[in-house]
């Protein structure tokens, strides 16, 4: 998750960001405690007025911040530079703060947000990249051309005329965005701070696939012309939209795409290959992971995990009469079973998609047996966007809008259904929506802590937590067939065997077709996901490693509670610790043997 994303989460009322002291009041905590909020809301103030998208998606741009509504973010390399000076700034401005002044809750606030900051300052101050686990410009997940057309689509709200001019506005601006992105990546490139070959040749096709309609057939103007009219905005929208397309958009998209063609090639999948690069994925697991594990000590820690649970797989599969080749192969098998799969057409993803829906539906219905009034906040299902599915991750969760005009949504990569057997899709929804990530941050939606803190995104934390939430399912019967356990048995297969890929890629010096048969072999993966997977990893070092690290991490402290506190553990007050927000593993551990102690 970067920068935006990042600030993209939480929840509060938009009005708070125009309310001085509104952010975060605090009833009769220390003074101390009052001095670091005002603190912590002037820094969010100071950041999130930088980025239009992010207060779009949160909900902000209306009433005294109307006029972001029109514009999109600075993605100049002076901006970038901005960037880390407002960072390095916040950071000295918090530490300065004397934690004896805090309570124990500002102790905790101040520490999460220092590590945070100081992660995120790393890439560029360390490194001269925008993250040590994202550390190019344009690939098949990152620049302009992969994020704003979907914003368009998905975050900014078309309820008025108002809204429809800020759209046009935004679609202008967007040329500006892909000229940025194409004279960054065209400094870092003299670099040597390049995506592989395969990352550049998903980009050109995703670019491609972007600018090949005419103008008046573009998605972007159909997202503005279908929402107007359903909205009944008076007006020529489509026509607006389409010449800006042509004068604008494509002429820009063109220059990138002649950027792209012409930039160096390197068959190199990993860090290993960049200038610094063993220090640079070092930094990327080490920001992923929240831990010191090296490189090495993941890779085996994988393969461990990897034979436990291929084991128990087994086991199952061969109930199922799958008795021959490895478990990889079996899985395969399965895999390809007509009563597994779902129709390759219109129709056939429909159905699935209304099973994630019913699915989500029923767990929800089972959540209060092991949580304290949980959430209920919406979760709108939807495929991931035509444009981008080659190049997108084959899941993921995007949070609601403060103010409710945007549901939260979970995305799924529906390129080919092949790559979603029947069984397999209980787990993915646990795991994105509920109890998984949605669940959890519709808690942190709630908290009362300054949004700066309540910000603060550590992919072992949340992850971990979601890959916990597919066990928790599990517990609470939510796996109705043998086949659907071996589904979720597979989803934590496939996040061990991430911890021996991702750090073969970058450590290794693993190709990504090595790295692609290891899955195939290994996960039983179709082959195409599998591809996606790796070629994600090899742009992303370190991300993948987040899930089972902190699966693992969730577990232990789980454990931890349990043995001090014997028969008076109770399940729904151990999974109380998500109200304290996201932190570091280590953080998490002691936070729970904390609660754990004083509850003896």
């Amino acid at each position: 998750m970067d920068r935006r994303t990042f600030l993209a989460s939480g929840g509060t009322a938009a009005a708070a960001l125009a309310l001085p002291g509104a952010l975060s009041a605090q009833g009769t905590a220390p003074a101390g405690d009052a001095a670091l909020d005002a603190l912590f809301d002037r820094i969010f103030r100071d950041n999130i007025k930088e980025s239009p998208e992010a207060i779009t998606q949160l909900g902000f741009d209306k009433g005294p911040f109307a006029a972001m509504k029109s514009k999109l973010d600075d993605r100049s390399m002076d901006e970038r530079k901005r960037e880390l000076a407002r960072g390095k700034k916040a950071i000295a401005e918090i530490a300065a703060v004397d934690p004896n002044t805090l309570s124990k809750a500002g102790q905790l606030n101040r520490e999460v947000v220092l590590y945070s900051l100081t992660s995120q300052t790393r890439g560029p101050e360390k490194f001269g990249v925008p993250s040590t686990q994202r550390p190019y410009t344009l690939f098949q997940q990152g620049g302009a051309y992969f994020s704003v057309p979907d914003f368009l689509h998905s975050s900014h709200t078309i309820q008025n005329s108002a809204d429809c001019e800020a759209y046009l506005a935004r679609l202008e601006a967007f040329a500006t965005a892909l000229d940025q992105d194409s004279a960054v990546q065209q400094a870092e490139a003299a670099r040597g701070i390049v995506a592989p070959d395969f990352a550049l040749e998903l980009t050109l096709g995703q670019l491609a696939a972007l600018r090949k309609p005419a103008p008046e057939a573009s998605s972007m103007t159909d997202s503005l012309a279908t929402r107007a009219q359903k909205a009944n905005v008076a007006g020529d929208w489509s026509a607006r939209a389409a010449k800006i397309i042509a004068d604008k958009v494509y002429p820009a998209l063109d220059r990138q795409i002649a950027l792209v063609k012409a930039l160096p090639r390197r068959k190199e999948a990993g860090f290993w290959a960049l200038p610094q690069g063993e220090a640079l994925y070092a930094d990327a697991l080490a920001a992923a992971t929240t831990t010191n594990f090296t490189p090495d000590e993941v890779h085996q820690l994988g393969r461990a995990q990897v034979a436990e649970i291929s084991a128990a797989l087994d086991t199952i599969l061969k109930a199922q009469g799958l008795t021959k080749g490895s478990v990889g192969a079996r899985l395969t098998a399965l895999n390809a079973r007509a009563d597994q799969l779902y129709p390759d057409t219109a129709e056939g993803r429909a159905a699935l998609i209304t099973s994630l829906n019913e699915g989500v539906k029923a767990m929800q219905a089972k959540l209060p047996r092991d949580f304290v009034n949980p959430p209920s906040a919406p979760l709108e299902i939807r495929a991931v966007p035509v444009e981008i599915q080659d190049g997108a991750a084959n899941g993921y969760y995007r949070l609601a809008a403060l103010d409710g005009s945007r549901p939260a949504i979970y995305f799924i990569n529906l390129k080919s259904v092949g790559d979603w057997p029947k069984y397999t899709l209980p787990a993915l929804t646990y795991h994105e929506g509920v109890p998984g990530h949605h669940t959890q941050l519709s808690i942190v939606a709630g908290l009362k802590t300054p949004l700066l803190r309540r910000f603060s995104f550590f992919s072992a934390y949340s992850e971990g937590w979601a890959l916990y939430a597919e066990q928790l399912a599990d517990e609470l019967g939510g796996y109705a067939s043998p086949v659907e356990r071996a589904g979720y048995l597979q989803s934590y297969l496939f996040r061990a065997a991430r911890l021996v890929a991702d750090t073969g890629i970058h450590a290794k010096r693993w190709t990504r077709e090595q790295a692609t048969d290891y899955f195939v072999e290994t996960v039983g993966f179709a082959r195409p996901r599998s591809l996606r997977e790796i070629e994600r990893y090899c742009t992303q070092g370190g991300q993948a490693c987040s899930y089972k690290i902190g699966h693992i991490s969730w577990n232990r402290a789980r454990a931890k509670a349990q043995a001090i506190l014997g028969d008076k553990f109770d399940l729904k007050q151990f999974h109380e610790v998500l109200r304290d927000g996201a932190v570091p593993l280590t953080i998490l551990e002691r936070l729970v043997e904390e609660r754990a102690r004083a509850a003896v």
